[in-house]
């Protein structure tokens, strides 16, 4: 299965570790730097997922996912956070902000080519 996935990261590592593991998997992979950096490539493609990272400068993940959920056409995709963060009141926030899943950081490839297959299938 094919997949465009956009994926919003301020860590380079993560971003490569990602470009890595999802073009392996056959994904087509657009990447972006923080939150407001992510609604500027958001602009310009229609993702089967999103992948957001928490904190990161200009506009953290909440504000994304929730600028992300104020646009029609992305009220539907998925999105799934991936940060080190693992406590219950960040993922409830998400999940309020409009998240569809939460992995925690160091994440492992397959467990999230598998992930993102399921939640855009």
């Amino acid at each position: 299965m094919s997949l465009t996935i956009l994926a919003v990261d301020d860590s380079r590592t993560i971003r490569d570790m990602l470009k890595l593991a999802l073009t392996e998997a056959g994904f087509t992979l657009h990447l972006a730097e923080d939150g407001v950096h992510g609604l500027e490539v958001l602009e310009g493609i229609a993702p089967d997922a999103i992948i957001s990272d928490i904190n990161m400068p200009r506009l953290d993940g909440f504000g994304f996912i929730e600028a992300v959920r104020g646009q029609d056409r992305h009220r539907g995709t998925p999105i799934l956070v991936l940060t080190t963060e693992s406590a219950p009141e960040l993922k409830a926030r998400a999940r309020a902000a409009g998240a569809t899943g939460w992995i925690v950081k160091p994440f492992d490839p397959p467990k999230l080519v598998k992930a993102l297959q399921m939640v855009a299938g």
